[in-house]
C-alpha cells in the first residue's frame, strides 16, 4: 500500500473522528440549551421562550410600592379636606398628560401643575428639539396608582403617588427609530409627587415645590398643620392663605 494511501486513510479517519466529536459535542449542547430552555421557559426552543418572554414582559403590569393603608390615616389626621380618589384621579392625569406633552413637544398639554413641574417639561420638549428627536407614548394605560410616601420636613410637605403605566414608547431621530419599538408595549413606573402649598403666589414666584408654613399677617412660623389662629397674632390663618395641592414632579423609576 502506497504512502499516499495511508495518509489519505489516516486523514478520512481523523476527519470522521473530529467529526463524531463534533456531532456528540453539537448534540450536548443542543440538549443542554433545550434543557435550559425548559427551565426557564418551558419550551425547548430558547428562541421561542425568549419571544415568549419578551410578550410576557410587555403585558405584564409593573408592581407598585403600595403604603396608602399605612399613610392614609395619618394624611387624614393632618388634612380632613384631602380626597384620596380624586387626588389619585389627579395624579393619573397628570401623568398621562405629562407623557401626551413629551408625545406632541406641546407643554400645554399638561392638565396642572406648579411652575417647577411646568419647567421640566418645557426643558424637556426643548432638548428633544435641540436633538431633532421625537419621543412618543401611544395608548397610555394606568393600571394602579397608590402613595408611596407622605413625607412632612421642615412646614414642606409632599405625597408621592406611584403608578404602574403601560405605553407605546420609542425614539425618533430623523425618521427613524433609535430607542424602543412601535409595535410592542412597554411597561413602566412612575412617582408622581403632590406637594400642599400654603401661598401659591409665594411659592410659584420663588420656584418652590413645597410650603412654609407662616403668618400672611406677622410672619410667624406655624407651628402645626391645620391649624386655623396664628397662635402670636390671632390673626385667621385659613381666610387669608390659599390651601392648594399641586403637583410638582413626574419621574420615571428604574
Amino acid at each position: 500500500m502506497s504512502g499516499n494511501l495511508i495518509g489519505a486513510i489516516i486523514v478520512l479517519v481523523l476527519v470522521s473522528v473530529l467529526a463524531g466529536v463534533g456531532y456528540y459535542a453539537y448534540r450536548k449542547v443542543r440538549d443542554s440549551v433545550r434543557t435550559f430552555s425548559n427551565i426557564l421557559f418551558g419550551t425547548d426552543s430558547l428562541l421561542e421562550g425568549m419571544k415568549k418572554r419578551e410578550t410576557e414582559v410587555a403585558v405584564t403590569p409593573k408592581s407598585v410600592s403600595s403604603a396608602t393603608n399605612l399613610y392614609l390615616p395619618a394624611i387624614m389626621r393632618d388634612f380632613p379636606e384631602f380626597h384620596y380618589d380624586e387626588m389619585k384621579t389627579r395624579a393619573e392625569n397628570v401623568l398621562a398628560s405629562y407623557l401626551r406633552g413629551v408625545d406632541t413637544l406641546s407643554s400645554t398639554a399638561l392638565t396642572e401643575g406648579t411652575n417647577e413641574l411646568k419647567d421640566a417639561l418645557s426643558m424637556r420638549i426643548q432638548s428633544l428639539k435641540n436633538l431633532n428627536q421625537q419621543e412618543h407614548y401611544h395608548n397610555i394605560k394606568i393600571h394602579r396608582t397608590e402613595i408611596h410616601q407622605y413625607r412632612k420636613n421642615k412646614g414642606r410637605v409632599s405625597i408621592v403617588f406611584q403608578s404602574a403605566v403601560e405605553y407605546i414608547h420609542y425614539l425618533e431621530q430623523n425618521g427613524d427609530i433609535i430607542k424602543g419599538r412601535e409595535d410592542i408595549q412597554e411597561q413602566a413606573k412612575y412617582n408622581i409627587e403632590l406637594v400642599y402649598i400654603q401661598n401659591q403666589d409665594i411659592v410659584e414666584d420663588l420656584k418652590e415645590t413645597g410650603l412654609g408654613l407662616h403668618c400672611p399677617n406677622c410672619g410667624a412660623p406655624i407651628s402645626s398643620l391645620g391649624i386655623k389662629v396664628c397662635e402670636y397674632c390671632d390673626s385667621p390663618v385659613v381666610e387669608f392663605n390659599m390651601r392648594i395641592w399641586n403637583f410638582s414632579k413626574v419621574m420615571q423609576l428604574k
